[in-house]
């Protein structure tokens, strides 16, 4: 029984650090995932590598190929777009059923994890983590009351597919923006404003982000990331 509860703890803890690894853009996208190599990088055996990619590719965060293994999913400016848009349709629908079952403790939930946001800057490598946590829990917060956990799991994995878009971009530089105004306008509106203010706001905050890829795909940022020969469809992003 030690034993078994043993193996399931260190087929977890590698499940989270590789997947933390994915996400933050530690492996490149399309990169084979050797399941010897990463054992002896994580100090741990091939066995537990590849129970932790195996839950990875049902999550849809590590590609499983049939006789071939396992990679890192590529990253395309359609899918990107996809990503985005069904995003925006089930957070604004979870956002909308928050606000309807809106009570004292969901208000100040939003408001101590804006202030917990407002300590930490994104733009400075030494607080990126912590933004990154606090930025997370933020839109978390915003959707807490919606009453379906279904819903909450949806939106959870959609977030962390965007996570590993906006981690990888990082690598190229970011365009100015003043995400903390975006952030108290958008919590203004969720408790003193119509779920309608709300929602199109929330919409309009993850769209700034995806103009900024657009514009730069337009400038050939990505190249080096392409998804295969003569692809246009690779992407990288931010905030």
């Amino acid at each position: 029984m030690a034993k078994a509860a043993e193996k399931t703890t260190l087929s977890t803890t590698v499940y989270q650090k590789l997947r933390s690894d994915i996400i933050q853009g530690e492996f490149r996208p399309g990169e084979k995932l050797r399941i010897e190599g990463i054992a002896s990088t994580y100090g741990v055996g091939s066995n537990a590598v590849r129970e932790a990619l195996s839950r990875l590719s049902s999550e849809r965060l590590v590609e499983r190929h049939e006789q071939r293994g396992f990679s890192v999913p590529t990253i395309a400016l359609d899918d990107w777009r996809v990503l985005v848009r069904t995003r925006c349709w089930l957070e604004t629908r979870a956002l909308e059923e928050a606000i309807s079952h809106r009570d004292e403790r969901w208000e100040e939930g939003i408001v101590l994890a804006l202030h917990r946001l407002s300590r930490y800057r994104s733009d400075l490598p030494a607080e990126r983590a912590a933004w990154e946590d606090a930025h997370r829990n933020f839109h978390r917060a915003l959707l807490a009351n919606c009453g379906s956990p279904w819903l909450l799991e949806f939106c959870e994995i959609l977030a962390d597919h965007a996570s590993r878009y906006i981690s990888i971009s990082h690598a190229f530089g970011r365009m100015p923006r003043n995400g903390q105004s975006e952030h108290e306008a958008l919590m203004k509106a969720v408790l003193n404003g119509t779920p309608q203010e709300a929602c199109a706001l929330l919409v309009a905050h993850y769209t700034k982000t995806l103009q900024t890829i657009e514009e730069l795909f337009t400038e050939e940022r990505f190249a080096a990331l392409a998804t295969g020969p003569g692809s246009t469809r690779t992407a990288e992003f931010t905030e």
